[in-house]
C-alpha cells in the first residue's frame, strides 16, 4: 500500500493506494516547508489526517508539494513525514506531480493555474525546462492570485462596471479598507487575491468579466507557454481556475495554436495510475 499527497497553496490532497486502487482519500490544510518548520509540518499532518493513515502498513510515502522546489526545503518534509509514518518516503514539487499526472511516461508541456501558476517542459521521465514561476507579486500569470489583482485594481480604481462592484461587496461582505488590509496586513494575500476567482466564476457571460478573464490568460501563454517547443507536443493544465475556466482557456490556446488536449482539476488521478507502474 503507498501513500500519495499533492500539496498546493490552499489545501493537500491525500490518497491511499493499493495499485491502481484508490483506498481512501482525504483533504487536510496546505502543506509548505517554505513557511512552516519540521514542527509545524508535523503538527498539521497528524491533526489533520484520519488515525487509520498512521495505522496502515504503508510501503512508500510520495509527497508532492508547492516549495519543494531544493533540496533543503524538501529535507524538512522529508524528515516530518518519515517521523510520523516510519516509511520510505520520496518529496518532490508540485510541478513534477502535474507533469507525472497529466502525462505519466509521455512527453509534453504540463502547467498549472490555480492560486499560482507554473509550467514546465516535461521529456516523460524528468523536467527539463522550466520558465519561473516568480510568485504572486512578480508572476503567476494567468493564476487566481493574478485574476485578483486585476479585478480588485479595477474595484478599487472605480474602474469594474457598478453592478460588479456592487454584487462584489455584497456577497462577501468586505470594504475597500478589507480588501487593502487582507492584501498587505495579513497572512497569505496570495490566497486572499485567488479567492475573487470564485466570485468572478458568475459573471462569465459579462463582457467585462470575460475581457479580463482572457486577458489575464493569454498572458500566462504570452509569457510562459510561448516559451516552449507548444506546437510540437500536448499542452496539459492541472489546477482550480484551469479547471473553472475551461471553456475560454481552451478558446486561448487555440488563439496561439496549442494542443490543449486535457485539463484536470487535481493531478491525483493520473499520479495513482503513475506510481501503480512506476517506481
Amino acid at each position: 500500500m503507498k501513500l500519495i499527497a499533492e500539496s498546493g497553496s490552499t489545501r493537500t490532497e491525500w490518497a491511499l493506494v493499493e495499485g491502481e486502487h484508490l483506498i481512501d482519500r482525504v483533504f487536510t490544510d496546505e502543506i509548505n516547508p517554505f513557511f512552516q518548520n519540521r514542527r509545524e509540518i508535523s503538527r498539521s499532518i497528524r491533526l489533520g489526517l484520519p488515525e487509520i493513515y498512521f495505522k496502515k502498513k504503508l510501503d512508500q510515502v510520495y509527497f508532492y508539494g508547492a516549495g519543494c522546489s531544493s533540496d533543503e526545503k524538501k529535507s524538512i518534509l522529508e524528515a516530518s513525514l518519515i517521523a510520523q509514518f516510519k516509511t520510505p518516503t520520496q518529496v518532490e514539487s508540485d510541478l513534477l506531480a502535474a507533469a507525472r499526472g497529466l502525462f505519466n511516461n509521455e512527453a509534453g508541456i504540463a502547467c498549472i493555474l490555480g492560486t499560482g501558476s507554473n509550467s514546465c517542459f516535461y521529456d516523460g521521465n524528468n523536467i527539463v525546462k522550466n520558465v519561473r514561476a516568480a510568485g504572486y507579486i512578480l508572476g503567476d500569470e494567468g493564476s487566481g492570485s493574478a485574476l485578483g489583482k486585476l479585478f480588485l485594481s479595477d474595484i478599487l480604481k472605480d474602474l469594474a462596471p457598478k453592478h460588479l462592484t456592487t454584487d462584489f461587496y455584497k456577497k462577501l461582505q468586505i470594504t475597500p479598507a478589507d480588501i487593502m488590509e487582507s492584501v498587505y496586513n495579513r497572512p497569505f494575500p496570495n490566497r486572499f487575491l485567488a479567492m475573487i476567482s470564485y466570485f468572478l466564476v458568475d459573471y462569465t457571460e459579462d463582457e467585462y468579466v470575460y475581457n479580463l478573464l482572457t486577458q489575464n490568460l493569454r498572458n500566462f501563454f504570452s509569457r510562459n507557454v510561448s516559451q516552449y517547443e507548444y506546437q510540437k507536443y500536448p499542452l496539459r493544465f492541472v489546477g482550480s481556475v484551469a479547471n473553472a475556466y475551461s471553456s475560454i482557456l481552451k478558446n486561448i490556446a487555440d488563439e496561439f495554436g496549442a494542443n490543449l488536449d486535457i485539463i484536470k482539476e487535481t493531478p491525483m488521478d493520473g499520479l495513482i495510475k503513475y506510481h501503480a507502474t512506476v517506481l
